[in-house]
């Protein structure tokens, strides 16, 4: 079996990078430079017709979308997913909920919050509270069982890589207990540790200085535009 990633320091990209160790599957990474652009060159399209990271190939076979890739991988492994029916709706459930909600929430906060360059208050607001909102169901459901579906799953991996990144969305994370107990424990699994360091790992801060600021904010800038002109 022949996997290749291609893949960026993403929340959507960890997801794939932390799965495929935690299968303890061998693969290639090939780093897309989004600053560059290179996930809208035709050789990527030809892969990920979306021009988005992650995509995976494997043994020729191409798959976009985070998500179709983790249940993939679940599926090719029998690992992260249970086989029997409601087990599988079960972490189905709560990787839809990341895919629909969460990722979808937290990136249009990232957006607002971070990146445009005029401040709208009410965009903001929108998209922290709907986060937070978001980050209560979870603690909920952690408050009924040690992870999301019963064991420990894809679901979780997809989750985690976002709400590890609460704090650079500006959506609090204080009173919700379970999800910081399953934040803690899912950060130290050794695993998780590897895959959130493909491409490259990167230092998640509250505030960065000045200098590091500017330069990540303009990155995220150059990507907005980008889009801007394919719209």
């Amino acid at each position: 079996m022949t996997l290749t990633l291609y893949t960026a320091a993403t929340p959507n990209g960890y997801k794939v990078s932390v799965a495929l160790e935690e299968m303890a599957l061998a693969y290639d990474v090939v780093r897309v430079d989004l600053t560059k652009g290179e996930q809208k060159r035709a050789d990527f399209l030809a892969i990920n017709p979306n021009g988005r990271v992650p995509a995976l190939v494997d043994d020729g076979f191409p798959i976009m979308e985070s998500g179709a890739i983790l249940i993939h991988l679940a599926e090719k492994t029998g690992l992260l997913m249970p086989a029997d029916p409601q087990g599988r709706n079960r972490v189905l459930q709560w990787l839809m909920f990341q895919m629909s909600g969460v990722g979808p929430m937290m990136g249009q906060a990232n957006v607002f919050y971070r990146y445009f360059p005029e401040k709208i208050p009410a965009a903001i607001a929108r998209y922290q509270s709907e986060g937070r909102r978001l980050f209560a169901v979870l603690d909920g459901q952690l408050g009924r069982s040690e992870y999301l579906a019963g064991d420990y799953s894809i679901a979780d991996i997809a989750n985690w890589c976002w709400v590890r990144t609460a704090k650079w969305s500006g959506i609090e994370t204080d009173g919700l207990p379970n999800l910081a107990r399953w934040s803690a424990a899912i950060a130290a699994r050794p695993a998780v540790q590897r895959g959130i360091a493909v491409p490259e790992a990167v230092t998640l801060k509250d505030k960065l200085d000045e200098e590091e600021a500017q330069s990540f904010v303009r990155r995220a800038r150059g990507l907005l535009e980008l889009g801007r002109r394919e719209a």
